[in-house]
Formats: structure tokens, sequence, C-alpha cells
């Protein structure tokens, strides 16, 4: 019993630890323009830059509660990860996924920001919630040594990766199933100073549980994907990487909810729409 009161009290203030030196930053709207800020408490610091570009205060403040957040991301290129939970399967793709990561990219005008709606498009009729992290590039990064690949992760943040998995099963690739507009919300905050090798991430359908896993539980992490995708393609401040997603995922109808909880990130919650076209 003591032992078990120890062990508590020991990753409580491990997890404490490394709350308190994470540093939360945002994308926002006012006033038709778009900037980045630094979150303290209930305040947002306007930045005049990307904070992975070594933005600094400009001395303006808005209340949080006063703003639209976009994504926070601004990314060139989107790298996503397939099968890389071990649990996370789909029919006909039976092949051992741990050989090398299950690496593609899609279009970066499929991000959408928090509170954003997924939109259905006509002629879909299976689309699902992936819940995941994102991990955010914070300098030029090409052929990383697995060793030094935490030094160019800046920070992490909640994705939901929307899948038409009819389409994703017909199409010879998956950039219409996996990155049409509107498919992929980010958000909302972009955090430094957390463990990305182990936050406990939950998704919700409805406020019902759907998704759960710890990002230790990935085949290939963070880290080495960031050292395995700069042996092909040269990373830039503010590229993206997908985790992949856990479990079983499921189909979503117009009118549904889907919300992440990514630990010491926060909550990325969409609803999904049918789109006219």
């Amino acid at each position: 019993m003591k032992f078990n009161s120890l062990l508590i009290g020991v990753t409580a203030a491990i997890t404490m630890s490394n709350m308190a030196f994470s540093e939360n930053y945002v994308r926002y709207e006012q006033n038709g323009m778009v900037f980045w800020g630094e979150v303290v408490g209930s305040t947002i610091h306007q930045l005049d830059n990307a904070p992975y570009l070594k933005g600094k205060r400009t001395g303006n403040m808005v209340e949080r509660s006063l703003v639209k957040l976009k994504a926070p991301v601004d990314p060139k290129l989107s790298f996503m990860t397939a099968f890389n939970y071990r649990d996370h399967t789909l029919p006909g793709y039976e092949q051992d996924p741990t050989k090398r990561p299950g690496l593609f990219t899609v279009p970066v005008g499929s991000i959408i920001g928090p509170e954003d709606d997924l939109v259905r498009p006509q002629g879909s009729t299976n689309f699902h919630y992936e819940a995941e992290m994102v991990v955010v590039i914070g300098k030029k990064a090409e052929s990383v040594p697995l060793d030094e690949a935490s030094d160019y992760i800046f920070g992490v943040t909640i994705g939901n990766d929307g899948s038409e998995r009819d389409w994703q099963a017909s199409d010879i690739q998956w950039t219409r199933a996996k990155g049409s507009n509107n498919f992929n919300p980010i958000g909302p905050e972009l955090v430094t100073g957390l463990d990305y090798t182990s936050l406990d991430i939950e998704g919700r359908l409805n406020g019902n549980k759907s998704q759960a896993a710890n990002s230790a539980g990935m085949i290939f992490n963070m880290n080495y994907m960031v050292h395995y995708i700069s042996k092909y393609f040269t990373l830039e401040p503010g590229d993206i990487i997908w985790s992949g997603t856990m479990g079983s995922t499921g189909k979503m109808e117009p009118g549904d909810v889907y919300e992440i909880e990514l630990e010491g990130v926060g909550i990325l919650r969409n609803k999904l729409v049918q789109g006219n076209k």
C-alpha cells in the first residue's frame, strides 16, 4: 500500500515537473487578421512571428475568449504515419507494419482548427475519426541522427486524421481519402516541454470513449520519425508529423462530435457536417 502511494506520488511529481516547463502557443484570428500568441492563463500575448521562428511578444494582449482559435500550425509539409500502433488494423491491410514507417503525405489545405467543422463531401458515406498526436518541427532537418532527433521537435499538439474509408480502399493513393478539404483538424494549442514519448491520448465520439493509448505504444516514436523522414525529405520549421492512430476507429454521421484529449495539451473538438459539393 505504501509502495503504491509512493509510486503515485512520484508519477504525479514527474507530471507536474514536465508541465512546469511547458509553454503554450496558439494561432488566432482577430479583426480579420491571423496572429501567433503565447497563452498565459486566460490571456494571449501576441507574437510577431511563429514561436519556432523566435517570435517575440509585441506588447499586445487579448483575452482568449474574445478571439477565434486557428490551427496552431502553419506547415509546408504534413507527414502522416499508417499502422503505427500494433492494435490498429484495417480490413485488407494485414501486412506486417513493423518493418518501416507507413509514411505518406497529405495537402496542408486539409488542415482546419479547433471547433471548425469537419466536412463530409458529397459521395462520402464512410467517414471515420482518427485520434493522433502531432509534432511540429522547430528547425531545418536533413539526415538527422536518431540520437539528435529530439533537438528538432519544437512541440506537440492534437490532430484528427479524418479518413474516408471507402475512398481509402478504392483509390490507388490515399490523398483524397485522407487529405480532402476540411478533413484534418489540429489544435487547440501547440505545447513545448512535454515528454511526447509518453503522453496519454483519448478519443470520444459524442462523449463516449472510443480510442485510448499512450504515445509510448507507438511502433516508431516521433524521434525515429524525424530521423527517418529527414533521410529522404528536408523538414523545415513548422512542418508537422502525425503519430498514426490507435485501436479501432468508427464511422461518423453529420451532427456527430469527435473530441480528442492529449495529456498536457487540451481537447480538440470538431463536429461533422454534410458538404454540398
